[in-house]
């Protein structure tokens, strides 16, 4: 736990989906939505946007591994192609759903840090 003099630690802010200032309150208020507010410390998280960023790593990450898991389970099992059908799409939901979140907690984490505010409205 930080003692409020700079930001928490980046390992537990990502992974574990907590305030990027005290660490211990829970950054996301549903699966993928960020809170308005942090409930310990009262950090504004409406200024930190992590925008199509946790998308594009998904697409990216995920794709590039399902392509090449697919691949290796084609050429060692060869399984019918309605296992395929069966299988990837909800290996692709999960791990999507993985990245996204725990990139759109790194790109909030790291705008804290950086110290990058919203534009005023």
């Amino acid at each position: 736990m930080p003692d409020g003099t700079g930001p928490a630690p980046l390992a537990p802010v990502v992974l574990l989906g907590r305030c990027p200032r005290c660490g211990s309150g829970p950054l996301f208020s549903g699966l993928l939505t960020v809170r308005q507010a942090c409930p310990s410390c009262d950090l504004d998280l409406r200024a930190h946007d992590a925008g199509d960023g946790p998308a594009m790593a998904g697409i990216f990450i995920v794709g590039t591994l399902v392509v090449i898991m697919a691949l290796v389970v084609d050429l060692k099992y060869q399984p019918a192609l309605w296992v395929h059908a069966l299988v990837w799409p909800v290996v692709i939901l999960v791990l999507s759903l993985a990245v996204m979140r725990i990139a759109k907690a790194l790109l909030v984490a790291l705008q804290y840090r950086h110290g990058q505010q919203a534009p005023a409205p």
